[in-house]
């Protein structure tokens, strides 16, 4: 997927309630899902794919320090007017260039599935963690049949780290709506 694409995107994007969390109820099920699965703020988060800076602007609410990352120059340029305490910068999530062993915790939501190699971008996401950091990982493998089932992810994710917890979130409140495809939350620790 070309960053152009995400670009013309931009102005729309947070219209979803799971993209733009505008609803109280849908923006609240998310902070409390987030920081259940991290180590307590002040934290320093990698939020990679980063987008228009929602789950960015949720967890600087909550305290916590965000870098954001994000392949779209136009998507950043919204993050930034959304948060302009967090820091933003363009760049590609599946090598970032944020600097290694400096993050307590790596983010990304819904962009694994979309990189061309999702093993190697994993290896270098853990390579931005603390040793004793938390990776938190949110995909799907929706209705299209695009996305990461949660086996999958799950297996990316253990040919680096041994630790790994999946909890699927068929709830309405994460989405806004009803869903019928597979959506999940991957916690690993170590």
């Amino acid at each position: 997927m070309s960053s152009a694409l995400w670009d013309r995107q931009a102005s729309s994007f947070d219209a979803e309630p799971d993209h733009g969390l505008a609803d109280a109820v849908v923006r609240r099920a998310w902070q409390d899902l987030l920081v259940a699965a991290m180590p307590p703020a002040p934290s320093r988060v990698a939020d990679l794919g980063c987008g228009t800076g929602t789950l960015t602007s949720l967890l600087t609410d909550a305290g916590y320090t965000v870098d954001g990352l994000d392949f779209s120059p136009a998507m950043v340029e919204r993050a930034r007017l959304k948060v302009p305490t967090a820091t933003f910068v363009v760049g590609d999530a599946s090598n970032p260039t944020l600097p290694p062993r400096a993050y307590d915790v790596v983010l990304c939501r819904h962009v694994l599935w979309a990189l061309a190699d999702p093993e190697a971008a994993m290896a270098r996401w853990v390579e931005l963690l603390a040793p004793d950091g938390v990776l938190v990982v949110v995909e799907g493998r929706w209705g299209t049949g695009a996305g990461l089932t949660a086996a999958e992810t799950e297996r990316i994710v253990r040919t680096i780290r041994s630790e790994v917890s999946v909890r699927h979130l068929p709830e309405s409140v994460y989405w806004g709506k009803q869903i019928d495809d597979e959506r999940y939350l991957l916690v690993s620790r170590v």
